[in-house]
């Protein structure tokens, strides 16, 4: 009986650490990451990021996230995980997370489009049917 208590008191005792580890953390408006920069490589790949921090009180601030150089567009989703535009069906606890999402799913000979290639002064490039990724 006091086996199974002290189980229990064990359970208790690492749960909430334990939660905090593995649930992605929300972060309001004007909140800073811990982390402002990573880089990494990882399968081969390079992959870097900067935090940005928002200019004005009315916004927010952003990941500038990079494979072998060229841009990884990140969106945060309402619950606080990510998302890439290679791989919009799963979400992320973090950047880096999404970043090796997206290394794993590029194949080998692959990388991400030039976003230099697409339309002139968009703002925002829609990359096309292939997901972002350059044969």
């Amino acid at each position: 009986m006091t086996r199974g208590l002290r189980a229990c008191a064990l359970a208790a005792a690492l749960a909430a650490p334990v939660a905090a580890a593995v649930l992605p953390q929300r972060s309001g408006p004007g909140a800073t990451p811990t982390r402002t920069t990573f880089a990494q490589t990882y399968r081969g790949r390079r992959i870097g990021a900067v935090w940005t921090p928002p200019l004005g009180p009315d916004e927010e601030g952003r990941w500038h996230v990079t494979v072998d150089g060229r841009p990884l567009h990140l969106m945060r989703r309402a619950d606080g995980t990510w998302l890439s535009m290679v791989d919009h069906y799963c979400s992320y606890r973090s950047p880096l997370e999404a970043a090796r999402a997206a290394v794993d799913q590029l194949g080998p000979g692959q990388r991400l489009r030039d976003p230099a290639a697409g339309q002139e002064g968009a703002e925002h490039v829609h990359m096309g049917d292939r997901r972002g990724v350059r044969t």
